[in-house]
C-alpha cells in the first residue's frame, strides 16, 4: 500500500508523483521532438523542450489535478497513472510530426453519481481556459519576444485542450459533463470556441 502525502489537504503518494513527472517529461519531449527545427542535440531542441514543458506538459499535468482535486474534494479516492506505453507510443510517433498524447488518467473509486462525475469532469478542461486565459494575459504584458512565443503557444494549446476533451463521445469529459449539464457542457465549450476564434489576435507570427 502507498504512504499517503498531503499537500494543502490534497491527498498524493510517491506512486503518482513519480507517475506524473514520468508523463510530463514524456510529453513535453514528444512535442519538442515535433517541433524541432533541427538536432535533438541543438540548443534549438531544449528551447523548444522548455516552452512544452511550460505549457504543453503543464496544460496536460494541471488538466489531471483538477480531475484529482475535484474527486478528492468529494471523498473519492483519486490518483494519477501514466499510462507507460501510451507515453512510448507518443515520443516514437514525434519523430514523424504526429502527436498522439494519453498520457494517463486519474484512477477514482467512491460513490460518484451523474452530477458529480459531470463536475469532477468539468474541472479538467475549466483548468485549461484558465491557463489559456492566463497566457493570453501574459501575452499582453511587457515580456520580451521569447517569452510572448511561450504565452501565444500556451494559449493556443490550452485551449486546443479544453476543446478536444469536450468530445461529447466514449471516455472523453464532454461526454461525461454532457450527461451531466447541457448548460454547463455548452458553457465550456462556448468559451473554448471563443478563445479559438480569438486566436488570430493572439497567436504571434514569427
Amino acid at each position: 500500500m502507498q504512504n499517503s502525502i498531503k499537500f494543502w489537504r490534497v491527498s498524493t503518494s510517491e506512486k503518482e508523483l513519480k507517475d506524473l513527472l514520468k508523463a510530463w517529461i514524456a510529453v513535453s519531449i514528444a512535442f519538442a521532438i515535433a517541433m524541432r527545427g533541427s538536432s535533438l542535440f541543438s540548443a534549438d531542441f531544449y528551447f523548444k523542450f522548455v516552452i512544452s514543458a511550460m505549457t504543453v506538459g503543464a496544460g496536460f499535468l494541471l488538466h489531471e489535478l483538477g480531475h484529482k482535486i475535484a474527486a478528492q474534494r468529494y471523498g473519492c479516492f483519486a490518483e494519477f497513472r501514466s499510462f507507460d506505453n501510451m507515453l512510448i507510443l507518443a515520443i516514437a510517433m514525434s519523430f514523424f510530426r504526429v502527436i498522439f498524447a494519453a498520457p494517463g488518467a486519474v484512477m477514482i473509486s467512491g460513490r460518484v453519481n451523474v452530477r458529480k462525475n459531470g463536475v469532477i469532469s468539468a474541472a479538467g478542461p475549466a483548468v485549461n481556459l484558465v491557463l489559456a486565459l492566463a497566457f493570453a494575459s501574459f501575452y499582453f504584458a511587457p515580456l520580451p519576444g521569447l517569452l510572448k512565443s511561450m504565452a501565444s503557444y500556451g494559449f493556443v494549446i490550452n485551449t486546443w485542450l479544453a476543446l478536444f476533451n469536450m468530445i461529447p463521445f466514449w471516455l472523453f469529459d464532454g461526454y461525461k459533463i454532457f450527461k451531466w449539464s447541457k448548460l454547463a457542457y455548452f458553457s465550456i465549450v462556448g468559451i473554448a470556441l471563443a478563445f479559438m476564434v480569438s486566436q488570430k489576435f493572439i497567436l504571434l507570427k514569427a
